[in-house]
């Protein structure tokens, strides 16, 4: 008989902390943690007050960013030298919760899956300036591509055709946001002036392009009422893209634990990354992101990697609101 060991306190704590440390559009943190009724694993529930839903309104982006906390809760789970088995959508789907993890076996091996990632989940955060003109090694993006299929899904570093693409197609996607009243004013909601909690706070928006190369989001309006400092980016970013077969909810959050394990092994490089997302968010654009050579590929998100600053972390909400500890 299995001894299924239960999860204490600071151990909810840990696994908590670390899982509301992951990305999310415009960091809305979208995710609740509640001990299953054992203690012995986690449910992820979606949290529906934090969706944004006239930007995604399918939920997509939702259940990308609660998959990227599902993979911090894995690493985490490793942390505690605990075996962590997963099942997505258990419900099906449109039901919670969205993921369970099943974390009562100790791990087989003194250094379990995810140990070495550890520590990059505190010190990963998106990073909107300029990056230097260096390549990403191409061991480095071998281990990237790996990493992102590890979670079935297929990590795709573009050429500079593509990249000229997929940036036209980020600046149309831009450009028809900010005509879009209802789009701007959701976008502008979520931008901080004042501490907070959530949404996304003055000083981590970075820079802007003074070329116009690289449309990065205008949170602050078009025009901004809130000026970003121009700067020289690179000349060709380096962009990647996340694609799978399939596109429903599963593939969306195995879309999230592949981004935020290719951003954690990043990180672990000293590689930065912010996510271009624009061109997702409109069905006709997102469609033309895509590579035809490639297949009927759904193109999940995009994302730009170079070396440069780290970023400004964003705000993280308290445990108490994201986390259902029991008492005793």
């Amino acid at each position: 008989m299995t001894t299924r060991t239960a999860l204490t306190a600071a151990d909810l704590r840990l696994l908590a902390e670390a899982g509301g440390l992951a990305p999310s559009l415009h960091n809305s943190q979208p995710w609740h943690f509640r001990p299953t009724p054992d203690r012995s694993g986690l449910e992820v529930h979606a949290d529906l007050a934090r969706a944004v839903p006239v930007t995604d309104p399918d939920g997509r982006a939702m259940h990308i960013s609660i998959g990227a906390a599902v993979f911090n809760l894995r690493v985490a789970a490793a942390r505690l030298g605990r075996e962590a088995s997963l099942r997505l959508l258990p419900e099906g789907e449109g039901a919670q919760p969205c993921a369970v993890l099943d974390l009562s076996a100790r791990a087989r091996s003194s250094q379990p899956f995810g140990a070495d990632l550890y520590p990059a989940i505190a010190g990963r955060h998106s990073s909107r300036h300029p990056f230097a003109n260096r390549d990403v090694p191409e061991a480095l993006v071998a281990d990237l591509i790996t990493a992102a299929r590890e979670e079935g899904v297929t990590l795709t570093m573009l050429e500079e055709d593509g990249v000229r693409r997929v940036l036209a197609l980020t600046s149309e996607a831009e450009a028809r946001i900010a005509a879009d009243a209802t789009r701007e004013a959701e976008t502008h909601s979520w931008l901080r002036l004042e501490p907070s909690c959530d949404g996304i706070p003055l000083a981590a928006l970075g820079s802007h392009d003074r070329d116009a190369r690289i449309p990065m989001r205008g949170f602050t309006g078009h025009p901004p009422r809130h000026a970003t400092p121009a700067a020289r980016f690179e000349a060709l970013p380096q962009i990647a893209i996340l694609s799978t077969h399939f596109d429903k909810q599963a593939d969306w959050l195995r879309t999230g634990q592949a981004m935020e394990r290719v951003w954690l092994l990043a990180t672990v490089h000293g590689l930065r990354a912010s996510v271009l997302h624009q061109a997702i968010e409109i069905p006709d654009t997102r469609w033309r992101l895509r590579d035809p050579a490639e297949g009927p590929a759904h193109v999940q998100l995009v994302l730009r990697l170079g070396y440069g600053p780290p970023g400004v972390a964003s705000p993280r909400c308290p445990l108490t609101e994201v986390l259902d500890l029991p008492e005793g």
